[in-house]
C-alpha cells in the first residue's frame, strides 16, 4: 500500500499548506537517490512478489460469508523477525482491516532455475502460516480479488454501523478501514481535495430481470441525512443510471492484486524494461481477469482496475473537465490561489509515456501520443539536477499530484538520507509500472542495497497459489526474455491506452483484440501493428512468434547454467518438466481451454438455482461461491478438476504442485 509513517497526520485542510514544501523536498531526496546510484551496474536479477489475502467468515449455518474485520491482530503477531526470517516470509498491512498483503523475506533469484519451483511453495508458507494465527475457526484465509457483497446489508463480521466520518459512504462502515491512522486520513483528504465523496460507476451486466438501463440502483439510501452534503450526491448525479454506484475508497482498495518487481542490471536497462512492459500490462491484466462482481450485482466487465481508479481520484470537477454536482465547488477544496490545471486521469491508472531517452534506445518522441501534464516547476528542476529530459518529464507529471498524507513529525527531513517525501509522491501514484529508483545509500559498492527496479501491477489476484506462482513465474521469465533478446515493443502509447479499456471487457480474453506490435526485431524501426486475440499475442500468430515462444526461448537459453545447479540430469529434466507445467497454464488459459477465474466466477452465478437472472448476487450464492472457492484454495481434487480441466489437474498431480 506504500509509505506507513508513525505521528499525527495533518488533515486536507492543514496539509494543502505543506504540499510545495513536501514537492520541493521530494525532489531534492531524489536528485540525492540518482546521485547515488546512477553508476551502479551488474546487479543480479533479483525479483519478488506481493499476493494479498482477504480473511472471510464462512458461517455455513446461516449461509452467509462476511468480511472479517476483527482479524488484524496477526500483524503483530507475525512480526517476530525469528519467524519471518526462518520462514522466509514477510507480512505487511493493507488498506482494509480485513486484508493481509504477504511476500517473500528474502528476493528471489531471477537466475535460478530452483528459485522459481520455490515461489508457490513460499506462497503456500505465507497463506498457511497466516491462516494458523486467525483467532475466529470460521475465518478463511482466501486470495479474492473482490468480495462479492463488499456494501451490501450485514457484509462484516461482526456487524458494523455503515457511514463514518472519513469515507461518509452510504455504503460501507469505517471498520473495514485499516486502523493505522494514515489509511482513514487518506480517505478523508481525498475526499476533501476533491470537494465530494468519489463516485464509482461500472457497467451492469443485462440478464433477463434486471432493472432498466434508465433505472438507478434501488439499493441507494437516497434518503439518508447522516451527512446531509455528501449523501445527498448520489441522487444530484453521483449515481448513474444502468450502473453499480459505490462511493468510498475500500470499494476499490479493498480490492486484491498479485504484483512483482524485477530489479534490472542498470539504469539504461531498468528504464528500457519498463517500457517494453508498457504493453504486457493491459494483457496481463486481461489475462488474470478475476472480478466480474461489484457491490452484490454481476459487472458488465471482468476486471477491478477502474474500480480501484474512481475510489482514490482525488481531481476536482475542474481538472476532470466535468461541471461540479449542485452545491458543489469546481475546484473542490484545493488551496485559495494555487494553479491549477486539468488533468486527464485519476492517480491510480495506466502509465502515460516511455523512459527511455529516444536518442539512446528504440524508442520515438513520436510514441509518447498521450497528453501527459507535468509540473513545470518540477521539470526545470529535474533538468538543472542533470536529468534527462523524458526522465524529468516522467517525474515532472507523477509531481502533478499533492501529497494526500502528510504527518507532522515528517515535515523536516535530511534530504540527503531520508526519502519518505518522495515516496510519499512516488506511492500515490499507483499505475500499472512502477519505476523505481533506489535509495541515498544505494551507491554502486553497496549492492546489499536494492538497486533499479520495476514493478508490474496490474494483474489480479488468483485463487490459488499455483496460479499466482505461474503468473509471477511467466511474467518474470518474460521480463528475463525481454532483457536477453532485446524485442522492439514499442508502439503509440495511445494504443495501449486502448488496450487498457478492452482488457475491462467480459471475457476479453479469448473475444477481444489488442493493438500489438508485430515487427519486434532488436532494431530501431517504424511499427507495424496489427491487433490480435489474447490467443494470438500469447501462442503466436503468422505475423508474431508469441509471448510464450519469447518465455520459452529465455529457458533454453538458460538450461545449460540452470542444470548445475542438480545432482543428475534426471533431477534438471524433473524440475525443467515442472518449471514448464506453469507454462502450459498460462497457455491453456490464454487460449481459453480453461476458463478465466472471472468467467468461472460468471458462470457459477448464473448456474445457480437460486440466481433470479437479475444481476444480483444473494448472500445465499455468494456463500456457495466462496464456499466452492475455499475448496478450491485447499485443492480439493473434484474442484481442481472442474476449474483446471483433466490434462492440467493430471500435471499438477504428477509433479505434486497440490
Amino acid at each position: 500500500m506504500g509509505l506507513l509513517s508513525l505521528g499525527t497526520p495533518y488533515s486536507w485542510f492543514e496539509s494543502r499548506s505543506y504540499c510545495d514544501h513536501v514537492k520541493k523536498n521530494a525532489l531534492e531526496q531524489l536528485y540525492h537517490c540518482f546521485e547515488a546510484a546512477k553508476n551502479r551496474s551488474d546487479d543480479k536479477y533479483f525479483w519478488g512478489d506481493e499476493v494479498e489475502y482477504m480473511v472471510v467468515h464462512m458461517d455455513s449455518k446461516a449461509k452467509k460469508a462476511q468480511l472479517s474485520i476483527d482479524e488484524d491482530h496477526v500483524f503483530a503477531d507475525l512480526a517476530d523477525e525469528k519467524i519471518c526470517d526462518e520462514r522466509d516470509v514477510s507480512y505487511h498491512p493493507e488498506y482494509g482491516r480485513f486484508m493481509i498483503e504477504a511476500t517473500p523475506y528474502r528476493p528471489y533469484d531471477g537466475d535460478s532455475l530452483s528459485h522459481y519451483l520455490y515461489v508457490q511453495e513460499n506462497m503456500d508458507t505465507r497463506r498457511q502460516l497466516a491462516q494458523k494465527y486467525l483467532k475466529d475457526p470460521d475465518a478463511v484465509l482466501i486470495s479474492l480479488t473482490t468480495f462479492p457483497r463488499m456494501g451490501t446489508d450485514d457484509f462484516t463480521f461482526p456487524a458494523a454501523i455503515v457511514g463514518g466520518p472519513s469515507a461518509k459512504s452510504l455504503f460501507v462502515p469505517e471498520e473495514i478501514t485499516n486502523r493505522h491512522v494514515r489509511f482513514p486520513t487518506l480517505t478523508a483528504n481525498i475526499r476533501r481535495r476533491r470537494g465530494c465523496k468519489v463516485a464509482i460507476n461500472i457497467p451492469l451486466y443485462k440478464d433477463k430481470y434486471t432493472r432498466k438501463d434508465d433505472e438507478l440502483d434501488p439499493t441507494i439510501p437516497f434518503n439518508r441525512s447522516k451527512f446531509p452534503y455528501s449523501d445527498a450526491e448520489a441522487g444530484q448525479g453521483a449515481a448513474l443510471p444502468g450502473h453499480i454506484y459505490m462511493d468510498a475508497m475500500g470499494f476499490g482498495m479493498g480490492s486484491s492484486c498479485l504484483q512483482i518487481t524485477m530489479q534490472a542490471q542498470d539504469l539504461k536497462t531498468a528504464r528500457y524494461l519498463y517500457d517494453s512492459l508498457m504493453n504486457i500490462a493491459p494483457l496481463a491484466l486481461s489475462a488474470s481477469a478475476s472480478a466480474p462482481i461489484f457491490r452484490g450485482f454481476l459487472a458488465d466487465q471482468d476486471v477491478r482496475w477502474n474500480v480501484i481508479s474512481g475510489a482514490v481520484d482525488d481531481r476536482t470537477p475542474y481538472e476532470r473537465g466535468v461541471d461540479p454536482l449542485p452545491g458543489h465547488g469546481a475546484k473542490g477544496n484545493i488551496k485559495e490561489g494555487k494553479p491549477v490545471i486539468r488533468i486527464p486521469k485519476s492517480r491510480y491508472d495506466s502509465v502515460d509515456q516511455y523512459l527511455s531517452d529516444p536518442s539512446d534506445s528504440f524508442n520515438e518522441e513520436s510514441y509518447n501520443d498521450l497528453d501527459s501534464p507535468i509540473n513545470e516547476e518540477a521539470y526545470k528542476t529535474l533538468l538543472s539536477y542533470g536529468f534527462d529530459s523524458t526522465l524529468a518529464h516522467h517525474f515532472a507529471h507523477l509531481f502533478i499530484r499533492d501529497p494526500i498524507v502528510i504527518f507532522n513529525e515528517r515535515v523536516h527531513q535530511d534530504n540527503t538520507k531520508e526519502n519518505d517525501h518522495f515516496e510519499n509522491i512516488q506511492s500515490t501514484n499507483w499505475q500499472t509500472l512502477r519505476f523505481k529508483p533506489p535509495t541515498q545509500f544505494a551507491t554502486p559498492d553497496q549492492k546489499d542495497q536494492p538497486g533499479w527496479r520495476v514493478e508490474l501491477r496490474p494483474m489480479e489476484i488468483s485463487i490459488t497459489s499455483f496460479e499466482n506462482a505461474a503468473y509471477s513465474v511467466f511474467f518474470t521469465l518474460l521480463s528475463k526474455a525481454i532483457l536477453l533478446f532485446r524485442p522492439n515493443f514499442y508502439l503509440p502509447v495511445s494504443l495501449i491506452e486502448e488496450n487498457m479499456v478492452t482488457a475491462h471487457r467480459v471475457d476479453s480474453i479469448i473475444k477481444d483484440k489488442f493493438h500489438f506490435r508485430v515487427n519486434t526485431e532488436s532494431v530501431k524501426s517504424d511499427a507495424i501493428i496489427k491487433e490480435l486475440t489474447i490467443k494470438e499475442v500469447f501462442h503466436g500468430s503468422s505475423d508474431f512468434e508469441g509471448l510464450i515462444s519469447l518465455v520459452n526461448k529465455a529457458i533454453d537459453s538458460q538450461s545449460k547454467l540452470w542444470s548445475k545447479e542438480f545432482s543428475s540430469s534426471q533431477e534438471f529434466d524433473h524440475a525443467l518438466g515442472k518449471l514448464k507445467v506453469y507454462i502450459k497454464f498460462i497457455g491453456l488459459r490464454t487460449s481459453g481451454e480453461i476458463p478465466s477465474t472471472a468467467r468461472f466466477i460468471r458462470d457459477f452465478v448464473i448456474k445457480h438455482p437460486e440466481y433470479k437472472q437479475d444481476s444480483v448476487v444473494s448472500d445465499s450464492v455468494s456463500y456457495d461461491l466462496l464456499e466452492k472457492l475455499v475448496k478450491l484454495t485447499k485443492y480439493e481434487r473434484d474442484t481442481v478438476a472442474e476449474f483446471f480441466g483433466p490434462e492440467l489437474t493430471h500435471d499438477l498431480e504428477a509433479f505434486q504442485f497440490i
